[in-house]
């Protein structure tokens, strides 16, 4: 015996006018969507995926700007290897991210753990220690604090105070990109807000039982606090070492321009900017531009990498 189907009626089955005019309605949404996205899709096409192409076309050519590109392919990669200054960039950026970017995650940290407390004005100490990050990336930031390290200026006169006669950090070489790593500190408001982000979601009952089977403030902080914000805190190493790799800014204005004295401050971006817009040599400044983009990515893929060891994640406790 064969069992048939009964067909739908046909109030069951959609009609073509219906379905016409869901299909309108669909297009219609899609195009006010391209329509709302096109002023970010134009902006990403003409002043990133653009230049981007661009220099790394030029980043095969010798070009200064003036006369047309004329093709070298990877001449002007191997002449970054000969290049002594270019090799004092990489040295003075390297020095700047493994001292700086530890530092300020530090400072961060500590703040963070201090302002989780409940305690009366908690909003106008977050609201303080915020502010820095705001306004340290300014150009006038840069002066104020080329004047606060100058020869006879109030960080000189403190350590002449306390017996350290080192003079002014700006003009000596030996000090003067530390001056730079203090400013990056000093600006580490953001990555406190994240830290203190994560510390919001620790339970409270983990440090309730941890406190109960005799763990002190150290433990509870080695055991319970720093694996529960290891996700937060990757995300800051990652953030804040990109961030690193681009100072351009504090370095160009506490040197006054000229990366120095005697190439101290010479952070890669710095020899970049010479050479492009000051040499005329944009076709060498664009294969160090890609080998900055290179060097971040090996560095974030290292990081990525490395998460497995010590980032624990929610659904692999489960």
């Amino acid at each position: 015996m064969t069992l048939v189907k009964d067909a739908p009626p046909d109030a069951a089955r959609p009609r073509p006018a219906v379905r016409g005019a869901a299909t309108r309605r669909r297009r219609g949404e899609n195009l006010a969507g391209y329509l709302f996205m096109s002023p970010w899709i134009a902006g990403f096409l003409l002043l990133t995926a653009g230049p981007m192409a661009a220099s790394l076309y030029f980043a095969f050519t010798d070009y200064d700007l003036f006369d047309a590109p004329r093709w070298v392919g990877f001449d002007n990669f191997t002449a970054l290897f000969d290049d002594p200054r270019w090799q004092k960039s990489v040295e003075v950026t390297a020095k700047y991210v493994v001292i700086g970017t530890p530092l300020k995650l530090l400072l961060a940290l500590g703040v963070a753990l201090l302002l989780a407390q409940s305690r009366r004005g908690q909003a106008v100490y977050r609201a303080a220690f915020y502010a820095p990050s705001l306004i340290g990336a300014s150009v006038s930031v840069g002066f104020v604090w080329r004047a606060l390290f100058s020869d006879d200026a109030v960080v000189d006169r403190t350590q002449s105070f306390l017996g350290f006669h080192t003079g002014g950090w700006v003009g000596d070489p030996d000090w003067v990109l530390y001056s730079l790593v203090a400013l990056t500190v000093w600006q580490f408001g953001a990555p406190m807000v994240i830290f203190l982000a994560g510390l919001k979601q620790v339970p409270k009952e983990l440090y309730e039982a941890a406190e109960v089977d005799g763990a002190g403030p150290l433990g509870r902080f080695w055991s319970i606090t720093l694996p529960m914000i290891s996700p937060v805190l990757f995300f800051n190493v990652l953030l804040e070492t990109i961030h690193s790799f681009q100072i351009f800014g504090s370095a160009y204005v506490v040197s006054n321009t000229t990366c120095g004295p005697a190439d101290a401050t010479l952070v890669y971006t710095c020899y970049l900017y010479q050479k492009g817009f000051k040499e005329s040599q944009m076709g060498f400044a664009s294969a160090m531009a890609w080998m900055l983009l290179l060097a971040v990515a090996l560095v974030t893929a290292v990081l990525f990498w490395s998460q497995k060891r010590w980032v624990h994640y929610e659904e692999d406790v489960r």
